[in-house]
């Protein structure tokens, strides 16, 4: 069906051509700016309009307007990212016996957008990590047709992270206590641990071909989060002696991947809420 869509825009595209003023591009001239060096690729041209989803001058748009908001309201503070999950209870109640979350792209589809809504509510109406002055996010998919997002947040100057000490508070990379939050603990045991790869299993995908994880995990123990050179910080992950046995091994903080707290009880309680699971 997207392939049909797609087709049907070219199409329509294609032959209003004049209404796109397309005569604008097809000089030499124009050919010979834009890198042209053989003469049977210059001539006529179709010219995809900013109004085409994923063409050069839609992407250029987008991109301008992006380091316009950089430009205005200074480097981005936060990236944050959620990924479908297709265990999520409102896509699995939805499925039929047997049928599989890749094999219905306009559930998961719909139940993603729901999500990603709800984040941005949480992001911009709630202000979970404070008062925000531009975001920019964008949607991808992956293999099987499962989509992800990544957000780039710029807080107001007064909310600016800008010691390590406030990144503890916004930023875990530790696991959570099972005692305290036993919803939360199960969600970062199932969703966010690493691997494991390196010498604990050396055919793992993130692994390249000089048998290094091209995540850098395990990554090292820090007793305190402290600023990074040129790149993310680096967060405290503590050697406090817990583990946990995932994928027949036992990982510890150094497996965490980095996870906002509040971020995730809220979306537990959301849950707990809607099905009436226990709270926790």
């Amino acid at each position: 069906m997207y392939v049909k869509l797609e087709t049907s825009r070219l199409d329509f595209i294609r032959h209003r051509q004049d209404e796109i003023r397309s005569e604008l591009y097809q000089g030499i001239m124009d050919s010979i700016d834009m890198g042209e060096s053989v003469g049977s690729n210059i001539g006529r041209r179709i010219v995809l309009p900013t109004s085409f989803i994923g063409g050069p001058r839609d992407m250029r748009k987008r991109y301008m307007d992006a380091m316009a908001l950089v430009q205005r309201f200074g480097k981005p503070d936060i990236f944050l990212t959620i990924t479908c999950n297709p265990y999520w209870p409102e896509i699995q109640q939805e499925l039929r016996f047997n049928d599989d979350a890749q094999n219905r792209p306009d559930l998961v589809a719909r139940v993603f957008k729901s999500k990603l809504e709800c984040l941005k509510n949480e992001i911009m109406k709630k202000q979970v990590f404070g008062p925000v002055a531009a975001y920019v996010y964008v949607v991808e998919f992956q293999k099987r047709g499962l989509p992800h997002a990544h957000f780039l947040i710029v807080l107001q100057p007064t909310a600016k992270l800008i010691e390590p000490a406030t990144f503890d508070s916004f930023v875990c990379a530790e696991l959570p206590d099972n005692s305290v939050h036993p919803h939360l603990y199960t969600a970062v045991v199932k969703h966010m641990m690493h691997g494991p790869c390196g010498t604990l299993n050396p055919n793992n995908v993130c692994m390249d071909s000089d048998g290094k994880c091209k995540n850098n995990f395990p990554k090292p123990f820090r007793d305190c989060t402290s600023h990074g050179k040129g790149s993310y910080p680096k967060y405290r992950r503590r050697n406090d002696g817990n583990t946990v046995r995932v994928r027949k091994h036992n990982l510890d903080n150094r497996w965490v991947v980095p996870y906002n707290l509040e971020i995730c009880t809220v979306t537990l309680l959301e849950r707990d809420r809607l099905f009436g699971w226990p709270e926790g």
